[in-house]
């Protein structure tokens, strides 16, 4: 090598010393200087360089990069991040590099497509996908692909995140994951993209205060849906309520809470004398059955708010049909929970259900009722049962929202 006395026996005598030439005593010296020239050459503006020259500037800076330290790396990555003309296939390489560089062209780099994110977000690590999932304006397919991995940082980092755009597919993915991870519940309903069923469905899961928030977003009037399909109520009753599609979504729709027919069957005088019957003997699994078809719901829906640990849905399933406030107690009493606490003031979680009875008009009540009945009920055919008894949540676009709503609550332990 030019430059490089090596001491080798035929030429120099035994003593003679190693020496190497000054000039490149940094033997990175010319490597660093090259990339950098390389890297300003790239830089060069459209009007005064082609893009054939651009890209042969690449090609050599590539395979520079291939060997070069991670110094160097990092002030090429540092120097290309911001220009939109620099070759992809240089900051795909940056990016896929250690994250101390890989993070500028992660963060800032507008010329990577989501084709390359998603290539690069298979192939790196966590810290990696983290930087991504903090990037401006990420497209569902990118988030897609990140929340493949299910790994809380970037998960957390993609939900706050506002010019990230959740496909169903992601929410529906984190949604499954949020009966463990309560903090998902807290971002999750702050998500434009979260609707009423996904909504409705994670309030069994959810804490107090997300329970709140998810009330306060999604029990809404059904004024529209009740004038717009008024006259539709008669036209099916005159048919017999045959279609059992169209029976199940007008009962969704209705005004009118309590079911008269099962009242009129029941062995009770009424919903009322339901409950205080429960406050006596203590809730059966008959009077649940009563109690709930009278209130116009579906026994495994009335089973599924009773047996809430929260309590919550109590206040509801109280306020939909009209129930005055002491029935709370009544059913609180029947359940066989803590009424008064030792200082003999209302137990605080029969408090927080009071609380929840008094904030809710009862249109909205209704429809939040309504809503569970639906989703719990309307899709139990054998196949979804199949799917809750193995632990499996079923297809969407194969058995409808209302199959998956059923599927994760039902199949939820906590």
């Amino acid at each position: 090598m030019a430059g490089l006395a090596i001491n080798q026996k035929s030429d120099l005598p035994s003593e003679a010393p190693l020496a190497l030439d000054p000039a490149i005593v940094d033997d990175n010296a010319v490597r660093r200087q090259l990339a950098k020239r390389l890297a300003d050459v790239i830089c060069i503006p459209a009007s005064q360089l082609t893009p054939q020259e651009r890209h042969m500037a690449g090609d050599i800076l590539v395979e520079l990069l291939r060997s070069a330290d991670a110094d160097i790396r990092e002030s090429v990555a540092k120097r290309l991040v911001m220009l939109n003309e620099a070759p992809r296939t240089i900051l795909v390489i940056l990016a896929k590099d250690e994250i101390k560089i890989a993070r500028y062209v992660l963060e800032e780099s507008k010329s990577l497509t989501d084709s390359d994110l998603i290539q690069i977000a298979r192939k790196v690590s966590g810290a990696h996908r983290a930087v991504i999932a903090r990037r401006r304006k990420i497209s569902d397919a990118v988030v897609d692909a990140l929340v493949e991995f299910l790994e809380e940082d970037v998960v957390e980092a993609l939900l706050k995140n506002k010019s990230a755009h959740f496909s169903e597919t992601a929410i529906q993915r984190i949604l499954t994951i949020s009966r463990s991870h309560q903090t998902y519940v807290e971002l999750l309903v702050k998500r434009d993209e979260l609707r009423p069923s996904h909504g409705l469905t994670m309030f069994w899961w959810a804490n107090t205060a997300n329970r709140k928030k998810i009330l306060h977003r999604f029990a809404v009037t059904r004024n529209v849906l009740q004038e717009s399909c008024s006259d539709l109520f008669p036209k099916a009753a005159a048919d017999g309520w045959t279609d059992a599609g169209v029976r199940k979504a007008l009962q969704f729709i209705e005004r009118r809470q309590r079911n008269r027919a099962a009242i009129e069957r029941s062995p009770y005088e009424g919903l009322e004398a339901a409950i205080d019957t429960a406050e006596q003997t203590g809730l059966t699994r008959e009077l649940t059955e009563e109690i709930s078809y009278m209130a116009g719901v579906k026994p495994a829906t009335g089973a599924q708010i009773l047996t809430d640990k929260g309590g919550e849905g109590i206040a509801i399933l109280c306020k939909a049909p009209g129930l005055k406030r002491d029935f709370i107690e009544k059913l609180w009493r029947a359940l066989k929970r803590p009424v008064h606490d030792e200082a003999g003031n209302m137990h605080e979680s029969l408090a927080r259900v009071m609380e929840t009875y008094d904030v809710i008009s009862t249109d909205k009540a209704q429809t939040v009722l309504r809503y569970w009945n639906w989703s719990l009920t309307a899709s139990l055919n054998a196949d979804v049962l199949r799917y809750i008894k193995n632990g499996v949540i079923p297809r969407e676009e194969e058995f409808g929202a209302a199959a998956i709503t059923a599927a994760l609550v039902f199949s939820h332990r906590g």
